[in-house]
């Protein structure tokens, strides 16, 4: 007959938790405050310049749309299909500026949000700019040749 192994005993199988020694007490003692210089990918900022950057890169392309609409609208018969193109500038821009504004812990995107926003504004400055110049061809007193007065 084949001898069957005898079964481990309870105390064998369950071993008793083993408790962690005591630390040093060298390691233990408070060194006082720890300088941690941040990384630059936690900054949660921009600096100025940086803001000036994204401002001047999206309100370029918006001042020559500006002038390109005010341009087509001056000079078209039919002003309908240059305010529709307009309204579809406007519409775009909060878009796209909403759907950027979006993301989180990007602050270089967030600033192009507020740029893609304000873009409508400096396209009616230059338009504005632009309707100077055509209203001062036609009348004499003007200061510096755009301001009518």
């Amino acid at each position: 007959m084949a001898e069957t192994p005898e079964l481990e005993s309870d105390a064998d199988t369950n071993p008793e938790p083993v408790e962690p020694e005591p630390a040093d007490d060298d390691s233990s003692e408070d060194t006082g405050p720890v300088d941690v210089e941040p990384t630059p990918a936690h900054y949660h900022h921009l600096t100025r310049w940086s803001l000036v950057l994204v401002l001047t890169a999206v309100w370029l392309p918006a001042d020559a749309i500006g002038l390109g609409l005010y341009y087509w609208w001056f000079h078209s018969l039919d002003k309908s299909w240059p305010v529709f193109v307009v309204l579809i500038f406007v519409a775009v821009c909060t878009l796209v500026g909403l759907l950027l504004a979006m993301v989180e812990g990007k602050p270089l995107v967030a600033a192009v949000a507020i740029a893609v926003m304000a873009a409508p504004l400096p396209a009616t400055a230059c338009a504005a700019v632009l309707h100077g110049t055509y209203y001062c061809e036609h009348v004499s007193r003007c200061f510096i040749g755009l301001i009518p007065y």
